[in-house]
Protein backbone atom coordinates (compact mmCIF):
# COMPACT_ATOMS: atom_id res chain seq x y z
CA UNK A 1 0.00 0.00 0.00
CA UNK A 2 1.13 3.32 -1.01
CA UNK A 3 0.86 6.39 0.86
CA UNK A 4 -0.64 7.82 -0.76
CA UNK A 5 -3.40 5.24 -1.15
CA UNK A 6 -3.21 5.31 2.28
CA UNK A 7 -5.32 8.23 3.37
CA UNK A 8 -8.68 6.59 2.29
CA UNK A 9 -8.29 3.21 3.94
CA UNK A 10 -10.32 2.27 6.45
CA UNK A 11 -12.86 4.23 4.89
CA UNK A 12 -16.86 4.15 6.12
CA UNK A 13 -18.56 3.48 2.83
CA UNK A 14 -21.97 4.75 2.36
CA UNK A 15 -24.70 3.47 -0.48
CA UNK A 16 -27.39 5.08 -1.41
CA UNK A 17 -30.01 4.11 -3.16
CA UNK A 18 -31.84 6.23 -6.04
CA UNK A 19 -35.22 5.80 -4.33
CA UNK A 20 -33.29 7.36 -1.33
CA UNK A 21 -31.83 10.59 -3.56
CA UNK A 22 -35.57 11.18 -4.25
CA UNK A 23 -37.18 10.31 -0.79
CA UNK A 24 -37.84 12.44 2.87
CA UNK A 25 -35.00 10.86 4.38
CA UNK A 26 -31.91 12.22 2.29
CA UNK A 27 -31.77 15.68 4.60
CA UNK A 28 -31.25 13.54 7.58
CA UNK A 29 -28.67 11.16 6.13
CA UNK A 30 -26.67 14.02 4.20
CA UNK A 31 -26.20 15.50 7.55
CA UNK A 32 -24.94 12.66 9.64
CA UNK A 33 -22.84 11.96 6.55
CA UNK A 34 -21.16 15.58 6.79
CA UNK A 35 -20.76 15.01 10.56
CA UNK A 36 -18.90 11.83 10.15
CA UNK A 37 -16.42 13.34 7.36
CA UNK A 38 -15.95 16.47 10.07
CA UNK A 39 -15.54 14.02 12.75
CA UNK A 40 -12.14 13.25 10.63
CA UNK A 41 -13.78 9.82 9.30
CA UNK A 42 -12.93 8.95 5.67
CA UNK A 43 -16.05 8.46 3.81
CA UNK A 44 -16.65 7.26 0.73
CA UNK A 45 -20.33 7.33 -0.93
CA UNK A 46 -21.66 5.43 -3.73
CA UNK A 47 -24.79 5.71 -5.38
CA UNK A 48 -27.23 4.16 -7.55
CA UNK A 49 -30.22 5.57 -9.60
CA UNK A 50 -33.13 2.36 -10.40
CA UNK A 51 -36.02 4.42 -9.96
CA UNK A 52 -34.45 7.61 -12.28
CA UNK A 53 -33.16 5.73 -14.84
CA UNK A 54 -36.74 2.80 -15.28
CA UNK A 55 -38.70 6.31 -15.01
CA UNK A 56 -36.74 8.09 -17.63
CA UNK A 57 -36.44 4.71 -20.06
CA UNK A 58 -40.90 4.75 -19.93
CA UNK A 59 -41.16 8.73 -21.13
CA UNK A 60 -38.71 7.53 -23.69
CA UNK A 61 -40.66 4.74 -24.68
CA UNK A 62 -38.11 2.27 -23.70
CA UNK A 63 -39.34 -1.25 -21.61
CA UNK A 64 -36.93 -1.53 -18.87
CA UNK A 65 -35.56 -5.09 -18.96
CA UNK A 66 -34.69 -6.49 -15.01
CA UNK A 67 -33.94 -10.37 -15.02
CA UNK A 68 -33.58 -11.46 -10.81
CA UNK A 69 -33.62 -7.93 -9.95
CA UNK A 70 -30.52 -7.08 -12.11
CA UNK A 71 -31.25 -4.21 -15.54
CA UNK A 72 -30.21 -5.50 -18.79
CA UNK A 73 -27.83 -2.70 -20.57
CA UNK A 74 -28.64 -2.33 -24.11
CA UNK A 75 -27.06 0.76 -25.55
CA UNK A 76 -29.87 2.69 -25.49
CA UNK A 77 -30.40 1.69 -21.83
CA UNK A 78 -26.61 2.97 -21.21
CA UNK A 79 -27.16 6.06 -22.38
CA UNK A 80 -30.21 6.45 -19.93
CA UNK A 81 -27.75 5.64 -17.25
CA UNK A 82 -25.06 8.23 -18.15
CA UNK A 83 -28.14 10.63 -18.35
CA UNK A 84 -29.61 9.82 -14.76
CA UNK A 85 -27.20 7.80 -12.34
CA UNK A 86 -24.03 9.80 -13.60
CA UNK A 87 -25.84 12.91 -14.26
CA UNK A 88 -29.18 13.75 -12.24
CA UNK A 89 -28.61 11.79 -9.39
CA UNK A 90 -24.88 12.46 -8.89
CA UNK A 91 -25.96 16.06 -8.88
CA UNK A 92 -28.57 16.29 -6.46
CA UNK A 93 -27.26 14.09 -3.94
CA UNK A 94 -23.82 15.92 -4.43
CA UNK A 95 -26.29 19.14 -3.97
CA UNK A 96 -27.82 17.77 -0.43
CA UNK A 97 -24.26 17.29 0.92
CA UNK A 98 -23.36 20.73 -0.19
CA UNK A 99 -26.44 21.90 1.60
CA UNK A 100 -25.76 19.92 4.91
CA UNK A 101 -22.05 21.47 5.24
CA UNK A 102 -20.04 18.33 3.28
CA UNK A 103 -17.36 18.57 0.42
CA UNK A 104 -19.16 16.68 -1.90
CA UNK A 105 -17.09 15.82 -5.60
CA UNK A 106 -19.43 13.74 -7.82
CA UNK A 107 -17.35 11.13 -9.84
CA UNK A 108 -17.80 7.99 -12.19
CA UNK A 109 -16.11 5.52 -13.47
CA UNK A 110 -14.85 7.28 -16.45
CA UNK A 111 -13.28 10.14 -14.26
CA UNK A 112 -10.04 9.36 -13.94
CA UNK A 113 -10.88 5.95 -14.18
CA UNK A 114 -11.78 6.05 -10.61
CA UNK A 115 -14.02 2.65 -11.02
CA UNK A 116 -12.42 0.33 -13.34
CA UNK A 117 -14.26 -2.63 -14.84
CA UNK A 118 -14.33 -5.13 -17.30
CA UNK A 119 -17.61 -6.37 -19.10
CA UNK A 120 -19.33 -9.15 -17.44
CA UNK A 121 -19.98 -12.45 -19.19
CA UNK A 122 -23.07 -14.05 -19.26
CA UNK A 123 -23.82 -15.49 -15.82
CA UNK A 124 -26.60 -17.67 -14.10
CA UNK A 125 -28.14 -15.67 -11.54
CA UNK A 126 -31.43 -16.39 -8.56
CA UNK A 127 -34.14 -15.49 -10.27
CA UNK A 128 -33.12 -15.82 -13.49
CA UNK A 129 -34.53 -19.37 -15.13
CA UNK A 130 -30.98 -22.21 -15.57
CA UNK A 131 -29.46 -20.64 -18.88
CA UNK A 132 -26.31 -18.09 -18.48
CA UNK A 133 -27.86 -14.49 -19.01
CA UNK A 134 -25.78 -11.80 -20.60
CA UNK A 135 -26.76 -8.39 -19.64
CA UNK A 136 -25.35 -6.46 -21.79
CA UNK A 137 -23.04 -3.10 -21.36
CA UNK A 138 -22.79 -4.31 -17.68
CA UNK A 139 -19.65 -4.25 -15.84
CA UNK A 140 -17.58 -5.89 -13.17
CA UNK A 141 -15.25 -4.03 -11.08
CA UNK A 142 -11.63 -4.81 -11.45
CA UNK A 143 -9.83 -1.85 -9.60
CA UNK A 144 -10.54 1.76 -8.25
CA UNK A 145 -8.21 4.96 -8.55
CA UNK A 146 -7.25 5.05 -4.56
CA UNK A 147 -4.83 7.44 -5.51
CA UNK A 148 -7.28 10.08 -6.32
CA UNK A 149 -9.96 8.64 -3.76
CA UNK A 150 -7.09 8.96 -1.20
CA UNK A 151 -6.47 12.79 -2.64
CA UNK A 152 -9.89 13.86 -2.16
CA UNK A 153 -10.59 12.15 1.26
CA UNK A 154 -7.54 13.51 2.69
CA UNK A 155 -8.07 16.91 1.85
CA UNK A 156 -12.01 17.17 3.87
CA UNK A 157 -13.60 15.85 0.53
CA UNK A 158 -16.52 12.88 0.42
CA UNK A 159 -15.96 10.87 -3.01
CA UNK A 160 -19.64 10.97 -4.55
CA UNK A 161 -19.66 7.82 -6.75
CA UNK A 162 -21.43 7.11 -9.52
CA UNK A 163 -22.42 3.07 -10.23
CA UNK A 164 -20.79 3.29 -13.43
CA UNK A 165 -17.32 1.64 -14.42
CA UNK A 166 -14.75 2.24 -17.53
CA UNK A 167 -12.07 0.16 -18.44
CA UNK A 168 -8.78 1.69 -20.46
CA UNK A 169 -9.92 1.62 -23.68
CA UNK A 170 -12.61 4.45 -22.53
CA UNK A 171 -15.82 1.59 -22.71
CA UNK A 172 -18.50 2.26 -20.06
CA UNK A 173 -20.63 0.08 -18.35
CA UNK A 174 -23.35 0.08 -16.01
CA UNK A 175 -23.04 -1.41 -12.45
CA UNK A 176 -24.82 -2.52 -9.78
CA UNK A 177 -24.63 0.59 -6.68
CA UNK A 178 -24.06 -2.52 -4.28
CA UNK A 179 -21.93 -4.54 -6.32
CA UNK A 180 -19.80 -1.41 -6.50
CA UNK A 181 -20.10 -0.61 -2.99
CA UNK A 182 -18.93 -3.82 -1.60
CA UNK A 183 -16.18 -4.27 -4.15
CA UNK A 184 -15.18 -0.24 -2.85
CA UNK A 185 -15.01 -1.55 0.49
CA UNK A 186 -13.33 -4.50 -0.08
CA UNK A 187 -10.53 -2.93 -1.97
CA UNK A 188 -10.24 0.13 0.74
CA UNK A 189 -10.56 -2.15 3.72
CA UNK A 190 -13.56 -0.42 5.00
CA UNK A 191 -14.49 -0.34 8.65
CA UNK A 192 -18.32 -0.25 7.77
CA UNK A 193 -20.47 -0.69 4.66
CA UNK A 194 -23.56 1.06 5.21
CA UNK A 195 -27.07 0.01 2.67
CA UNK A 196 -29.30 2.74 2.51
CA UNK A 197 -32.13 2.02 0.38
CA UNK A 198 -36.09 2.43 1.33
CA UNK A 199 -36.65 -0.04 3.47
CA UNK A 200 -35.35 -0.48 7.49
CA UNK A 201 -34.15 -3.49 6.91
CA UNK A 202 -34.86 -7.05 5.19
CA UNK A 203 -38.17 -7.90 6.54
CA UNK A 204 -40.11 -11.40 7.45
CA UNK A 205 -42.88 -9.72 5.84
CA UNK A 206 -42.53 -6.45 4.16
CA UNK A 207 -45.57 -4.98 4.85
CA UNK A 208 -44.59 -5.53 8.84
CA UNK A 209 -41.88 -3.46 9.75
CA UNK A 210 -41.42 -4.93 13.11
CA UNK A 211 -40.59 -8.21 10.87
CA UNK A 212 -37.29 -6.69 10.69
CA UNK A 213 -34.45 -9.44 11.12
CA UNK A 214 -31.77 -8.11 12.91
CA UNK A 215 -29.00 -10.70 11.91
CA UNK A 216 -28.07 -12.42 8.97
CA UNK A 217 -26.17 -15.34 8.17
CA UNK A 218 -25.34 -16.78 4.60
CA UNK A 219 -27.02 -20.06 5.62
CA UNK A 220 -30.00 -17.96 7.27
CA UNK A 221 -30.48 -15.93 3.90
CA UNK A 222 -30.16 -18.97 1.81
CA UNK A 223 -33.24 -20.61 3.09
CA UNK A 224 -34.82 -17.02 3.10
CA UNK A 225 -34.87 -17.05 -0.38
CA UNK A 226 -35.68 -20.23 -1.12
CA UNK A 227 -38.38 -19.69 1.12
CA UNK A 228 -39.82 -16.69 -1.03
CA UNK A 229 -39.19 -14.34 2.21
CA UNK A 230 -36.12 -12.52 0.14
CA UNK A 231 -37.22 -11.43 -3.03
CA UNK A 232 -37.16 -9.14 -5.86
CA UNK A 233 -33.87 -6.96 -5.63
CA UNK A 234 -33.42 -7.42 -2.34
CA UNK A 235 -31.59 -11.13 -3.44
CA UNK A 236 -28.93 -9.40 -5.34
CA UNK A 237 -28.28 -6.97 -2.76
CA UNK A 238 -27.95 -9.75 -0.10
CA UNK A 239 -26.17 -11.82 -2.50
CA UNK A 240 -23.31 -9.47 -3.34
CA UNK A 241 -23.20 -8.62 0.26
CA UNK A 242 -22.30 -11.87 1.78
CA UNK A 243 -19.25 -12.20 -1.86
CA UNK A 244 -18.28 -9.61 -0.43
CA UNK A 245 -17.81 -10.56 3.09
CA UNK A 246 -16.74 -13.77 1.74
CA UNK A 247 -13.83 -11.32 0.30
CA UNK A 248 -12.90 -9.59 3.44
CA UNK A 249 -15.20 -7.17 4.68
CA UNK A 250 -16.31 -7.28 8.14
CA UNK A 251 -20.05 -6.98 8.18
CA UNK A 252 -22.71 -5.22 6.11
CA UNK A 253 -25.71 -3.05 7.34
CA UNK A 254 -29.28 -2.94 5.16
CA UNK A 255 -30.89 0.42 6.79
CA UNK A 256 -33.00 2.66 5.54
CA UNK A 257 -35.50 5.36 6.12
CA UNK A 258 -32.44 6.76 8.52
CA UNK A 259 -33.88 9.98 11.04
CA UNK A 260 -31.07 12.07 12.17
CA UNK A 261 -28.12 10.35 14.20
CA UNK A 262 -29.54 6.38 13.04
CA UNK A 263 -26.47 5.35 10.81
CA UNK A 264 -24.00 6.38 13.87
CA UNK A 265 -26.24 4.19 16.03
CA UNK A 266 -26.43 1.10 13.69
CA UNK A 267 -22.61 1.35 13.14
CA UNK A 268 -21.70 1.81 16.38
CA UNK A 269 -24.48 -1.11 17.38
CA UNK A 270 -25.16 -2.88 14.53
CA UNK A 271 -28.97 -4.48 14.14
CA UNK A 272 -29.73 -1.86 16.28
CA UNK A 273 -31.42 -0.02 13.53
CA UNK A 274 -31.43 -2.11 10.05
CA UNK A 275 -30.15 -5.55 9.56
CA UNK A 276 -26.30 -6.68 9.88
CA UNK A 277 -25.33 -8.96 7.37
CA UNK A 278 -22.17 -11.48 9.23
CA UNK A 279 -20.28 -14.81 7.98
Amino acid sequence: MTASASQVKGAVVIKLGGEVVNGPYLPALAADIAELSRAGKPVVVVHGGGPQATALQKALGQEPNIVGGRRITDKATLDVMKMTVAGQVNVDLCSALLGAGAQPVGLHGASSATVRATKRPPKIVSGGGPDPIDFGYVGDVTGLNEKLLSLLVGAGFIPVLACMGADEQGNVYNINADVVANKVSILLDATALVLVSDVRGVMRDIADPSSRIQKLTLADSKKAIAEGIITKGMIPKVEESFTAIAEGVRAVHVVGKLEKGELFKEVETPGSVGTVLVA
